[in-house]
C-alpha cells in the first residue's frame, strides 16, 4: 500500500471490485483512473508502476483511483480479454465521480492497462491519456490524442520498442524512451514520476 492510501470495494459488472484511492490534501482538481498490467501475468493494483502513477497524480492534485480488474485480488469474476475489464474501469470511474464529483478525468494505464484505457477513451471524454509500456499489439491501429504521454523502455522485452514506434509513426506521436530500461522500469520509477509531472504542467 502507498502512503495515504484508502481501500474499498464497489459493485462492478461481474461482482465486487477492489479499489484504492490516493487523494490530494486539498480539493481534487480531477480524477485519475489508473489501470494495471495483464491479470493473467501477475498484474495488480499493487504493481510498482501503477503505484507510482497513483502517487504522481495525487501530488498533481488528482484523486488517483486504481483498482483490481475482475478475478484479481479481492475483485470478483474472470478475465475477459479487455472487454469486461473496460466495463470494470467504467464502473470504478462512475463510483469515483459519485465520491469526488464531476471532475476532469485523466486516464493512465501500464501495459495491458493501456489497452483498456484506449477503450475507455472511446466512451468518455478524457482530459488526457498516459500510456506506460503500452501493449500496442492489442491496438495497432488506435489513434490517440496528440497530447498523450507515452513512455517506453528501450530494452522492453514484453513490448518491443520497435512495435511502439511503428504504432506511433503514422500519427507523428512523440515517445519518451528510457535508455537501458526494461518493461517494469526497475530503478527508474522516480524518473518516471518526474517525467510525467514535468509534462503535465
Amino acid at each position: 500500500m502507498t502512503r495515504g492510501e484508502r481501500r474499498s470495494s464497489i459493485a462492478g459488472p461481474a461482482g465486487q471490485l477492489e479499489v484504492a484511492h490516493n487523494v490530494p490534501e486539498g480539493a481534487a482538481r480531477g480524477i485519475a483512473l489508473i489501470a494495471h498490467p495483464h491479470p493473467l501475468q501477475g498484474g495488480t493494483l499493487d504493481n510498482k508502476v501503477v503505484q507510482t502513477l497513483a502517487k504522481t497524480f495525487a501530488a498533481l492534485g488528482y484523486a488517483a483511483t486504481r483498482f483490481n480488474f475482475r478475478g484479481v485480488g479481492a475483485s470478483v469474476g474472470q478475465f475477459d480479454d479487455g472487454i469486461g475489464e473496460t466495463d470494470d474501469a467504467l464502473a470504478v470511474l462512475a463510483a469515483a465521480k459519485l465520491e469526488f464529483g464531476e471532475l476532469p478525468v485523466a486516464l493512465a494505464g501500464f501495459s495491458f492497462g493501456s489497452y483498456v484505457q484506449t477503450r475507455v477513451a472511446h466512451v468518455i471524454s478524457a482530459e488526457r491519456l498516459v500510456l506506460i509500456g503500452p501493449a500496442v499489439k492489442r491496438f495497432p491501429n488506435e489513434v490517440v490524442p496528440p497530447d498523450t504521454i507515452v513512455v517506453h523502455g528501450e530494452e522492453d522485452d514484453v513490448v518491443a520498442l520497435a512495435d511502439v514506434l511503428a504504432w506511433a509513426r503514422p500519427q507523428q506521436l512523440p515517445i519518451i524512451v528510457f535508455p537501458g530500461c526494461g518493461h517494469f522500469f526497475h530503478g527508474r520509477l522516480p524518473q518516471l514520476q518526474r517525467i510525467i509531472t514535468g509534462m503535465w504542467q
